[in-house]
C-alpha cells in the first residue's frame, strides 16, 4: 500500500512532523489522500518569540530581488513539479488540480483558472506594488528612508509578520498575502481545512526561486491555534463567513475578508438596455462556481425586475454538475455536505416569507441540493424579491446565487448597504457622483464591466501597503 504524502507544519521553513496528525480526505469517494502535521497554540506562540530571525532574513534582499523571485516563482507555482510534504513526494501542475478538485469540490477547469490567477499575481507583483505603495521608490523601504517628490520619507514595518487565517473554499484568495513576501514580511499562515495544497505549494515555489525559507511560518491548527495567529502576529487577514469574522470586525490590526455582497446596480438611463447585460450579469453570478466574495449576489434595478430575474432563470437554472474533469464543469462541489444542508435550508426558510420567488426552479429538474459522483452541489439560484428588508435579498452564498431587487434609482445607495464591489451600469453623471462618494462601496466599477474582473494596479479589498506599514515624520541634521 503507498505511503500518503504528509504535509508537515512548516516553523521558520523547517518541516515539523506532530504526533497530532490528519487527514485530508476526497469529498467524492471520502479516501485519505495526504496526512496533515496538527500543532498546537503553545507551538505558534513559541515560534512567535522568534519572529525576528524571519524577518531579519527577508530584510537581507532587496525589495527589487525579492520581486525578481516571485516573477521566478510564478513560472515553478503554474508549470513546475514541486515538493509535497516531507517524505520525497513530489507533485506536478496536473496532480495539484487533480488533488485540488478531490478535496475542495472545484472541478479540474476552476482549479486551473484559480491557479492561473496566483501565477498572474506573482508575475505582476511589480505592477501590484507600484499601484499599492502609489509608486514609491521601494528602494526606500530598503534604506527605511529616502526622497519623494522633493520631501524626506521613511516608513517602519507596522507588524514583525503577517497572520493568516486561510479559508477552503476559493484557491485564488491566496493571492492576496503575495505582496507580503516583497514587502520583507514573514507570514505566519493556517491552511484551510479542506485546502492546505495552494499555500504549500505557493511556499515551496518561492522557497525554490530563492526566497528565504524563514520567511513562512505554515501551520495547521484548531481554532485556539488560529486565534493565537490572530492575536499574536500585530497584522492578520482573517477569511470566513460573518460567524468566523463578526468577532474581529472592529479589531484595525485584523483585516477581515468576510461576504462580499458585492452587487449589479443599473441605472434609470440604462435599463431599458437590460437585455443586453444578462450576460454581464451571468457571469457576474457563476464564475469561480458561485464561491468568491467577488461574485454578484444582487441585481438592483429600477423596474423590469421580473422579467430581468426571468431571464437569468432561464440562462443559470438549466446548469447541472458535471464530472470534475469535464471542461464545461461550471459547478463545485461541497466539500462539507452540510454546509450545503445548510444553505439549502437557509434559502428554503426565506422563501417561506412573502415577498420572494425562486425563478430558477422552474428550470431545475428536481431539487437544488442533489448528489452527484459521491459529492452534493447546490445549483443557481435567482430569487426574485420584493425589498432588501426581505431576508433573501442582501444575502451571499458559496454557490451561483443572486436576489433581484426593485428599487427607485434615488433610494438604491440608502439600501444596498457595504458592498466589496458595485458595477454600476450608468452614464448618468449626478447618479455617478453619488457612486464615487458612497464609502458603502469598495470597489466600483463604472460601466458593464463583470464583478469578478480583477486588475493588479488596484487594490481588491483594503491596501497591504498601507496595513504593513506606517510612514513616519522624519528630519535629518
Amino acid at each position: 500500500m503507498p505511503v500518503l504524502p504528509h504535509l508537515p507544519a512548516l516553523r521558520r521553513g523547517k518541516p515539523y512532523a506532530s504526533l497530532d496528525q490528519s487527514s485530508v480526505n476526497d469529498c467524492r469517494s471520502g479516501e485519505a489522500l495526504a496526512k496533515l502535521s496538527q500543532v498546537n497554540a503553545g507551538v505558534i506562540l513559541k515560534d512567535l518569540a522568534r519572529i525576528s530571525e524571519a524577518r531579519s532574513a527577508l530584510k537581507e534582499l532587496s525589495c527589487d530581488r525579492l520581486l525578481e523571485i516571485c516573477q521566478q516563482a510564478s513560472g515553478l507555482f503554474l508549470n513546475g513539479t514541486l515538493p509535497l510534504g516531507d517524505q520525497g513526494h513530489t507533485q506536478t501542475p496536473q496532480q495539484y488540480v487533480e488533488t485540488l478538485s478531490a478535496t475542495s469540490g472545484l472541478p479540474f477547469v476552476l482549479g486551473r483558472r484559480n491557479m492561473e490567477k496566483i501565477a498572474s499575481a506573482l508575475l505582476q507583483m511589480r505592477t501590484i506594488l507600484n499601484s499599492l505603495t502609489r509608486g514609491l521608490d521601494l528602494a526606500i523601504l530598503d534604506r527605511g528612508l529616502g526622497e519623494q517628490a522633493g520631501a524626506r520619507i521613511s516608513f517602519y514595518a507596522a507588524a514583525p509578520c503577517l497572520g493568516l487565517v486561510m479559508p477552503s473554499n476559493s484557491p485564488g484568495v491566496n493571492s492576496l498575502w503575495l505582496p507580503a513576501i516583497p514587502l520583507k514580511t514573514p507570514v505566519f499562515l493556517k491552511p484551510g481545512r479542506e485546502e492546505p495544497w495552494t499555500p504549500w505549494r505557493i511556499i515551496q515555489a518561492l522557497i525554490a526561486a530563492g526566497c528565504p525559507a524563514e520567511a513562512f511560518g505554515f501551520y495547521p491548527t484548531d481554532h485556539e491555534g488560529a486565534a493565537e495567529i490572530l492575536r499574536g502576529c500585530g497584522k492578520a487577514l482573517v477569511f470566513g463567513d460573518n460567524r468566523t469574522t463578526a468577532p474581529y470586525a472592529n479589531n484595525p490590526a485584523i483585516q477581515v475578508h468576510g461576504p462580499g455582497l458585492s452587487k449589479i446596480l443599473i441605472g434609470e438611463d440604462q435599463i431599458e438596455h437590460w437585455p443586453e447585460f444578462i450576460d454581464l450579469m451571468a457571469v457576474s453570478i457563476a464564475d469561480n462556481g458561485g464561491r468568491s466574495c467577488i461574485n454578484a449576489s444582487a441585481v438592483v434595478v429600477p423596474k423590469y425586475a421580473a422579467e430581468i430575474t426571468a431571464a437569468l432563470a432561464q440562462k443559470l437554472g438549466p446548469i447541472t454538475p458535471l464530472p470534475a474533469q469535464d471542461e464545461n464543469a461550471r459547478l463545485a462541489a461541497f466539500a462539507n455536505p452540510r454546509m450545503a444542508e445548510s444553505i439549502d435550508a437557509a434559502i428554503e426558510e426565506g422563501l417561506q416569507t412573502a415577498g420572494a420567488v425562486d425563478a430558477t426552479a422552474r428550470y431545475r429538474t428536481g431539487p437544488r441540493k442533489v448528489a452527484f459522483e459521491g459529492a452534493v452541489y447546490l445549483r443557481p439560484t435567482i430569487v426574485l424579491c420584493n425589498s432588501f428588508s426581505h431576508p433573501l435579498a442582501n444575502r451571499e452564498f458559496l454557490f451561483p446565487y443572486a436576489s433581484v431587487v426593485q428599487v427607485p434609482q434615488a433610494e438604491m445607495l440608502s439600501q444596498i448597504g457595504p458592498s466589496l464591489v458595485v458595477t454600476a451600469i450608468t452614464q448618468n453623471a449626478a447618479f455617478r457622483s453619488a457612486l464615487l462618494e458612497s464609502p458603502l462601496i469598495d470597489r466600483l466599477n463604472l460601466g458593464p464591466i463583470r464583478t469578478t474582473q480583477v486588475a493588479w494596479d488596484q487594490p481588491h479589498e483594503g491596501n497591504l501597503f498601507e496595513f504593513l506599514y506606517r510612514r513616519r515624520a522624519l528630519e535629518l541634521a
